[in-house]
């Protein structure tokens, strides 16, 4: 079912998207089972979420229709860092692990805000597929904690906006996978930013094996920062990364056509 799933997926490429606000938030996500990015003009609601150091969303249960767009406006209450993903059960744990491995690692999904304390970030999403999406805060050590939550999307008719506080069980679905490839220890991606005042370039990037890190659209630092001339936004690259301390590092960058 997933081979299917990227067979027909693969001819869309990937769609419009959506900039995301706080934590370097500002990647983008093809349309997959938990929907898609979505359109400040299509924003038919607006919800609100808290997030508070009791590892908990408040509210952490929605009720939303089939094509709905919603906007989601995450405040952290607490005094540690939290972020709210959205994505499948299998992949937030996958994430999370990730997240255990790496806790510096900076995002730029557009699924996803990560929001300092005391600070607002938001989402805009639009949920294309009747089911189940969950969400959950990724920080390491909160998804374990039951900082999770779950977004009801009715298939056709009308759905009310229902709030509950605290945590709810969450429900299994699936999504597509992205293809992947990698060329002698190098992962492909796309370049989506690049900040040479900070040396940092944001890559959606494919699997890097020798991270153990799933595809994803990520910020990294550059060990040399001669290495973003080499290469400019929307480029498609081949780039090697490498841990160094508590960073996640790129050491080359190839240009491909």
């Amino acid at each position: 079912m997933k081979s299917r799933n990227i067979l027909l997926a693969l001819p869309c490429a990937l769609l419009s998207l959506s900039a995301m606000a706080a934590g370097n938030h500002a990647g983008s996500h093809g349309e997959s089972t938990i929907g898609k990015p979505g359109a400040v003009s299509k924003v038919s609601r607006t919800v609100s979420v808290d997030m508070r150091d009791d590892m908990r969303f408040y509210s952490s249960s929605f009720n939303v229709k089939q094509g709905e767009t919603i906007r989601f406006v995450v405040k952290n209450s607490g005094k540690v860092k939290h972020e709210m993903v959205l994505g499948t059960q299998k992949d937030l744990k996958e994430h999370d692990e990730v997240m255990k491995k790496n806790p510096e690692m900076e995002h730029a999904d557009a699924n996803m805000v990560t929001v300092a304390p005391g600070k607002t970030g938001e989402i805009i999403w639009e949920f294309t597929k009747a089911g189940k999406v969950d969400f959950a805060c990724l920080q390491p050590g909160h998804y374990d904690a039951g900082m999770k939550g779950l977004v009801n999307v009715a298939g056709g008719g009308s759905a009310s906006l229902a709030a509950t506080p605290g945590m709810v069980s969450v429900a299994t679905s699936d999504t597509k996978k992205e293809t992947t490839v990698t060329h002698a220890g190098m992962a492909d991606g796309d370049i989506r930013k690049i900040d040479l005042d900070n040396r940092k370039i944001t890559i959606k990037h494919g699997e890097i094996k020798n991270l153990d890190m799933p595809g994803m659209t990520m910020v990294f630092q550059v060990k040399d920062v001669a290495l973003l001339s080499k290469a400019k936004e929307g480029d498609k690259i081949r780039f090697s990364a490498e841990k160094a301390g508590n960073a996640i590092v790129v050491t080359d960058i190839q240009p491909t056509k």
